[in-house]
């Protein structure tokens, strides 16, 4: 349905992944709806335009929004969080976040060194009520689906990936919803002069690599060719993916390097 249109705010139609999960996301960014049985945990929710697209996409599928519980984020950037206000305002959800990322979103800023920062200044979002903060590898429940908070560093510094259990009548799945791998910056930010953020860089790269990962889901769906997956044109189960994901993450980020030394 989307075609060519990838745009962040673009209505796309909501898809069943696997179990009860779900695709409510737009053209350009992937947001996840979960039913838990106890509540609706949601993932994301676009940028602050996006939201009435989303809310049209839970209640398409049959589910009050009301019912939402828990929203849960990957990483601090408004392309991906810029609704989160104004869907807390929209569902009283909790929102419980990774370990490293409550400080932006309870702010409405961007951490100063984020590579991006310079950008992301100038479209600040609307300040969030955090509820609670996990610890690295600390879940939002006890049994399953436990939705695992891992750090990745990689994109952000408070990137995170998630993990939960997917159940049907043909079995049991883990779907990883790997944070973002690319590391791009605002102009004239040079990563050979921040070796700290190399560092968290690859250790995010090798923790997504090592992710439980039956299906792979991004928070760009052009990521992972997610949008191509759930239409069937492609295969949506490959415990591989999240390794490759990483590599690829890796091997972009050895060729900046490479670049910025020979620029210098």
């Amino acid at each position: 349905a989307c075609g060519t249109r990838d745009g962040w705010a673009e209505p796309a139609p909501p898809a069943h992944i696997h179990g009860q999960t779900w695709y409510v996301g737009t053209c350009g960014i992937t947001v996840v709806l979960v039913d838990t049985g106890a509540g609706l945990v949601l993932i994301d929710t676009g940028p602050q335009e996006a939201v009435p697209h989303v809310l049209a996409s839970i209640r398409a599928l049959g589910f009050d929004p009301k019912r939402i519980r828990w929203i849960l984020s990957t990483h601090e950037h408004f392309d991906h969080v810029g609704g989160l206000a104004a869907m807390q305002r929209e569902t009283g959800a909790d929102v419980v976040t990774g370990p490293f990322i409550g400080d932006a979103l309870r702010s409405g800023r961007p951490f100063p060194d984020d590579p991006q920062a310079a950008e992301l200044a100038e479209k600040p979002m609307e300040p969030v009520k955090v509820t609670r903060t996990l610890r690295d590898n600390g879940s939002v429940f006890t049994s399953d689906p436990r939705f695992t908070a891992h750090a990745t560093p990689t994109h952000s510094p408070g990137s995170t990936s998630w993990s939960w259990r997917s159940c049907d009548q043909d079995g049991c799945k883990t779907i990883a919803f790997a944070d973002s791998i690319s590391t791009i910056s605002s102009e004239g930010y040079r990563f050979s002069d921040n070796p700290r953020r190399i560092k968290q860089a690859r250790y995010g790269l090798k923790r997504i690599a090592a992710l439980p990962c039956d299906i792979m889901l991004t928070p760009h769906p052009s990521g992972s060719n997610l949008l191509e997956r759930l239409s069937g044109r492609e295969a949506l189960v490959d415990a591989g993916a999240c390794k490759a994901y990483a590599e690829s993450g890796m091997k972009r980020l050895d060729q900046r390097l490479d670049k910025e030394g020979t620029a210098k």
